[in-house]
């Protein structure tokens, strides 16, 4: 793993004031990827946006992991839809 591109959880709980507990939470529940390495913990910067999201929705509106993952779920749900839907209105054309 080439670890220069990885963000190391202790600098995303310092940059969003978030407890390292809220990704291991993130992290047992399957919504948050986390990579050791050493004695370091990192996650992939693919996934940041997504992490963003789900700190806005626990800190901000109070949603709890269950409901977080309920979210992430259905927000897949609506991304597969909307591809289908281009796939069906290109064939159509």
């Amino acid at each position: 793993m080439d670890n220069k591109q990885w963000i190391r959880l202790e600098v995303i709980c310092t940059s969003y004031h978030i407890e390292p507990s809220f990704l291991d939470s993130l992290y047992e529940y399957g919504l948050l990827e986390i990579f050791e390495e050493e004695d370091d913990r990192f996650v992939d910067p693919v996934h940041l946006s997504d992490l963003e999201r789900m700190i806005r929705l626990h800190y901000d509106l109070g949603v709890n992991m269950e409901g977080l993952d309920t979210i992430r779920h259905l927000l897949e749900r609506i991304e597969t839809l909307q591809q289908e839907l281009l796939e069906l209105r290109n064939i159509v054309r």
